[in-house]
């Protein structure tokens, strides 16, 4: 019995360049992490500032996995992620995990 639709592929191709997208970000620069209340009926939302880089490519990519992390919603405004409800310490373990030693 044949393999139908079955294709083999390498993942290393894929690992060096998200790796090398990380070295994009300016990891000296001092990163700000603090919880706000904001919107309707004050629901807290976690604010990241300050990740020292205006690349809106790279921003999303690095939102996207540390809302999969965080198992939470959040989006990206003027070059600052916004997580829902109280991430910091989940956030900050993400942040040292990828490299960033400035919190």
């Amino acid at each position: 019995m044949g393999k139908k639709n079955w294709i083999e592929f390498d993942n290393q191709e894929k690992k060096s360049e998200e790796t090398s997208k990380v070295d994009n970000f300016n990891k000296s620069s001092k990163i700000n992490i603090s919880k706000q209340k904001k919107g309707k009926k004050g629901k807290t939302i976690t604010l990241i500032k300050g990740l020292g880089t205006e690349d809106e490519m790279l921003l999303k990519e690095l939102l996207k996995k540390i809302k999969v992390f965080c198992g939470t919603g959040g989006t990206l405004i003027d070059s600052n992620i916004q997580l829902q409800g109280d991430m910091v310490l989940k956030s900050i373990e993400f942040l040292r995990k990828e490299g960033f030693h400035n919190l």
